[in-house]
Order: C-alpha cells, then sequence, then structure tokens
C-alpha cells in the first residue's frame, strides 16, 4: 500500500534519508515504516509492502533519556528486517513533528506519549450530564501543547433535546479552537468532520469513556470494527470498551488514532499550551502590580480586579490556577538534566512547525 495514504510526504522522506545515510556506516539497510499499533511493549508497524511486527533495539533503549524517547503510534520509524521472519527491528524514530504527551498514571513523573505526529486532535465529550468544562480545559492545554490542532466535539446530539447551554459553554472555553456538536449514533453532523479529515492526515480521538468515540471511529470506518457499550442510564456516564491505541486508514482517505477513554489526563509538559488555552488571563498578566503574579492573594492583581468586574469568568481563574499548581509541582520534581533534555526536543520540535507549510481545508 503507498505509505503517502499513511501521511508519508518529502518533508518524512527528507527526514529519513538523514537517518538512513547514518545507519550506512554500520552497514545497515533500513526503509521507512509507521508505528500503527502496540500491544504491551510488541508494536506493529505498517511499511510499503504490508504490515510487520516490531520490537526495539537494545541500543534504542539505552540511548533513550526516559520513555517519552521510546517508540509511540504515529512515530515515523527507520527499520531494519530482520532476515527469516516477517518482523522488523525499530532502528531510529524520524523526528516528530508533534507530540500528545500526559503524565503516566502513577506516582513517578513518567511521560508517556499518547499519540505522534497528529495534525488535528478531536477532543470529544458528550451532551448530557457527563459534560465537564473543566475536563476539556485540560485536554485542550494537553492538545495544544501537542502542536496539533486541537478541536471540540460534543457528541450524542441525538440524545439531547436542548444543546444550546452546552455548547456556549464550550465556545466560552474553546479559546478559538472549533467546536462541532455531531451524533456519531445517526450520523448527524460527522460530516463536519471532513474539513480535517483527508488523505495525508492524521487525526486523533481524545476523552473521558463512553462519550462515544468508538461509535464514532465505527461509523468514519464504515463497520463495527470497535466494541461499543451502552452508556449507564443512572448516570449517563459511559463505560470503557477501547483498551489500546491504533491507528487506521479511513476508507475515504486519512489516518485516524482511537484511544482508550482517559478519566484522568495529567499535565506533562504544558505551559504553551495553558499560556493559550487561558488568553483572556494570560493577556492581563503584564497589568499587575507584580510580575510573577499567581493571580491570587497578591495586591494589585489585573486578572483578580477583572474576575470581580465579572470580565472573566471565577471558574476560569480557579482552574487556571488548578494547572499552573499542577505544572509547578511536576517541574519541582524533575531534574535539571531532565529540564535541559526536554527544552532540547521542544525547541526542535518548534524549529519544524515555523517550517511546516499551512495546510489548507
Amino acid at each position: 500500500m503507498p505509505l503517502e495514504d499513511w501521511g508519508w510526504d518529502e518533508r518524512w522522506a527528507a527526514a529519513f534519508s538523514a537517518a538512513a545515510a547514518e545507519a550506512a556506516a554500520a552497514e545497515k539497510s533500513l526503509r521507512p515504516a509507521r508505528i500503527v499499533e502496540e500491544r504491551r511493549g510488541l508494536f506493529f508497524v505498517v511499511a510499503a509492502d504490508g504490515e510487520y511486527a516490531a520490537r526495539v533495539t537494545g541500543a534504542m533503549r539505552h540511548k533513550a533519556g526516559g520513555r517519552g524517547d521510546l517508540p509511540a503510534i504515529g512515530d515515523w520509524a527507520a527499520v531494519e528486517a530482520v532476515p527469516g521472519e516477517r518482523a522488523t527491528l525499530i532502528r531510529a524514530l524520524l523526528p516528530r513533528r508533534t507530540k500528545l504527551s500526559r503524565q503516566a498514571a502513577g506516582e513517578g513523573v513518567v511521560e508517556q506519549v499518547i499519540g505522534a505526529n497528529l495534525d488535528t486532535v478531536f477532543i470529544t465529550t458528550a451532551l448530557n450530564r457527563d459534560f465537564n468544562p473543566r475536563r476539556l480545559e485540560r485536554f485542550l492545554a494537553v492538545g495544544r501543547e501537542s502542536g496539533a490542532e486541537p478541536v471540540l466535539l460534543l457528541n450524542k446530539l441525538d440524545a439531547c433535546p436542548d444543546p444550546a447551554q452546552f455548547l456556549a459553554e464550550a465556545r466560552a472555553i474553546a479559546g478559538g479552537a472549533a467546536v462541532a456538536a455531531l451524533s456519531a449514533k445517526t450520523g448527524t453532523g460527522v460530516e463536519s468532520l471532513s474539513a480535517w479529515i483527508r488523505r495525508g492526515r492524521t487525526v486523533g480521538f481524545v476523552g473521558a469513556s463512553g462519550v462515544g468515540k468508538s461509535t464514532l471511529v465505527n461509523r468514519l470506518l464504515g463497520s463495527d470494527v470497535l466494541a461499543v457499550r451502552e452508556t449507564r442510564a443512572r448516570d449517563e456516564r459511559g463505560r470503557h470498551t477501547t483498551t489500546h491505541r491504533e491507528l487506521f486508514l479511513l476508507p475515504g482517505g486519512g489516518v485516524l488514532l482511537d484511544t482508550p477513554g482517559m478519566r484522568e489526563m495529567k499535565l506533562w509538559d504544558a505551559e504553551r499550551g495553558v499560556a493559550e488555552s487561558f488568553e483572556e488571563i494570560e493577556a492581563l498578566g503584564p497589568s499587575c502590580r507584580f510580575a510573577d503574579c499567581r493571580h491570587d492573594t497578591e495586591p494589585g492583581c489585573a486578572v483578580k480586579a477583572a474576575v470581580a468586574a465579572g470580565s472573566v469568568a471565577a471558574a476560569r481563574l480557579a482552574a487556571w490556577r488548578k494547572l499552573r499548581s499542577e505544572l509547578d509541582a511536576k517541574a519541582a520534581r524533575v531534574s535539571p538534566a531532565e529540564k535541559a533534555a526536554e527544552k532540547r526536543r521542544q525547541r526542535e520540535m518548534n524549529k519544524d512547525r515555523r517550517r511546516k507549510p499551512e495546510a489548507g481545508r
């Protein structure tokens, strides 16, 4: 199958040529492939001649500065065939254009890459009692930090007699991100996603369990590939169905990442994402009396004055404080060497974003 269907382009070809040239000195014969699935440490990649099982080399694991440097769904890689097997070794990763990450569950400070090289992140929620603006703000911050375009999808329109209030709340926190209401069950509004889904582009679906991601993915795929479970009637909360992340090739063109439902989205590095998601607060910061104002108990705070005047919502400021506090706590637990390494990675990603041409719709 053509790798272009999976998002391959001239820029990826140039990046691969650099990796292959470096490997030539070691007499390695490499070819490009994209990581499309991971199950308990075993990867599957798609190359020009089909799909292969793949494993990470010991050298790559040794060189990795952390879990975030290891392969993730959506990565493009330079792989080497294993003689006599339908399997490959992942020798190198091509520099990521975007990276959707969160802090892994647990007490350690560990990065979990949800998906790499996404063009659009569809942050999916349901038009019911499980709708949570504070959760959406968190997902928006993570989505913006990734470098991909975040879009809010409000699903289950068929079961919501009056979506106006939900739409108003979503637009109030979207900060310029697109907001779309749809019904995965009936198909109403799904056609609007064609603005982002097309050949060569990769979109990812994230959200809490039971918001209808699997139903929506099945509709886009044109078949019931993913299992679907009904929402609990007593509290309108959905139940977990997807168990792992996987890329799918859409019949009409484009690549889709489905992810398990996430009740928890702990921030990794999301300084820029939080700033962009709370622009009304960030814009007032320079007017505060103190340059390092935390918009809490400090006198002369322009943000608190705006809250008192009603031009900034108190709930937005409370949400900003919570996310900032979480980022500060995480930063305090990371070593200086890890901080420096992450800054280098972010600089490289930012350079690549600036070189990336604007994609027309």
